[in-house]
């Protein structure tokens, strides 16, 4: 609620304390079980000023429960009539409470506690019963109101926190998957057609060269690219049937004998050694191994020339090691600085692995490239 709507409602409630205490006390609704004098203009500048400081009551609690208090005090201390003007003061209280001034409210319940129970007890007379006999039990009242308010409120306040903190953490989750997903796309694609077009590259030039001397070769190169061609298409449609949430077939290790297949055709002899017993991976770390043994080719394709690949996948019970080496002249300036081993790093960190590559150097001289990374069987724990 808006402070002047909150302001609005502070006025309507003080001058409906103080036309109901006017006119109560007129009409003798009420006594307040002492000898009573009439109501004079002192008596009603007493109602009236504490009712209408009501008003105040959220900003003020301090001055308008002491105003309100010390009018009451006042008031019963003249003798004038009805109970009509403890009212503004109970309010008061009441708000103090509410709005988690416990201290102040107990301060001013006790004082007006306090003011009035000297008064009944230095009567001349035994007081009538009911009246103002009754205001400590009205005190207690509007004090245990004011509190279950506050917490009512303060319980509200918390459950509305905690919407929005978690309508905040879903935006914040939903910009995390998105962002991760543009990433997975984006290493799916790259992955998939570098090393597809680099293999199509490299058989178009070979049967640009055997065109016209070596037509079964020509034949055999130009089948080669249309398979690349068809590998391609057939994992993009793949990637986006896992965007549509369709069944597609997964990137994986089982895949190795055809990638293995297309590098022979494309000139890279690949040497394939199996140690230990294959077990069960995640399908998060099947899909980055394949990735990774994929891009490792594509990089020897496209940076060390005539070369022989040696493929070493160690099997273990609780990570998987892969082993691309090549003895081609690769530059390994380029290799090492290439998008193709920072989306292989990213592949294997994101399965809970590692990753590294570099040249390797023999004899003084770099000869090769190697990559080296090791997963998790099940993971990122």
């Amino acid at each position: 609620m808006s402070g002047v709507k909150l302001w609005r409602t502070d006025a309507a409630i003080a001058v409906g304390v103080l036309t109901l205490g006017v006119t109560g006390t007129y009409a003798r609704l009420s006594r307040s079980g002492l000898v009573e004098c009439p109501l004079d203009p002192f008596g009603l500048t007493l109602i009236t000023l504490s009712s209408l400081a009501l008003i105040w009551r959220r900003s003020s609690p301090v001055w308008v429960g002491a105003i309100t208090v010390g009018c009451g005090v006042v008031y019963y201390g003249a003798r004038y009539p009805g109970v009509f003007a403890a009212a503004p003061a109970l309010i008061a209280i009441y708000t103090a409470a509410s709005l988690g001034r416990r201290r102040l409210a107990i301060g001013l319940a006790v004082a007006l506690a306090v003011g009035v129970g000297g008064l009944v007890a230095l009567s001349d007379v035994d007081p009538e019963p009911g009246g103002l006999s009754l205001l400590s039990g009205w005190l207690v009242a509007v004090v245990v109101c004011g509190e279950v308010v506050r917490n009512r409120r303060a319980y509200l306040d918390e459950v509305e926190r905690r919407a929005a903190e978690a309508e905040r953490t879903r935006e914040e989750a939903a910009l995390r998957r998105a962002g991760e997903e543009r990433l997975w796309i984006a290493q799916e694609l790259h992955d998939t057609l570098t090393h597809t077009i680099s293999v199509m590259n490299v058989q178009t030039s070979v049967a640009l060269q055997l065109l016209e001397h070596d037509q079964a070769r020509t034949r055999a190169a130009l089948l080669a690219v249309k398979e690349s061609g068809q590998e391609a298409m057939h994992e993009l449609r793949a990637t986006l049937g896992v965007l549509r949430q369709a069944d597609g077939p997964e990137a994986g290790l089982a895949r190795l004998p055809r990638l293995v297949d297309r590098a022979a055709a494309a000139g890279l002899p690949v040497k394939t050694v199996v140690v230990g017993a294959p077990v069960e991976l995640s399908a998060e770390v099947d899909r980055a191994a394949y990735r990774i043994v994929q891009e490792a080719f594509t990089n020897v394709l496209r940076h060390a020339g005539p070369a022989t690949i040696t493929l070493t996948i160690e099997y273990g019970t609780d990570m998987i090691k892969l082993l691309v080496e090549d003895d081609g002249k690769s530059d390994a300036g380029t290799a090492e600085h290439g998008m193709g081993l920072i989306g292989m790093r990213e592949r294997a960190v994101a399965a809970g692995g590692t990753l590294t590559a570099g040249p390797v150097k023999s004899q003084g001289a770099f000869e090769g490239f190697a990559v080296r990374a090791e997963l998790p069987v099940g993971g990122r724990p």
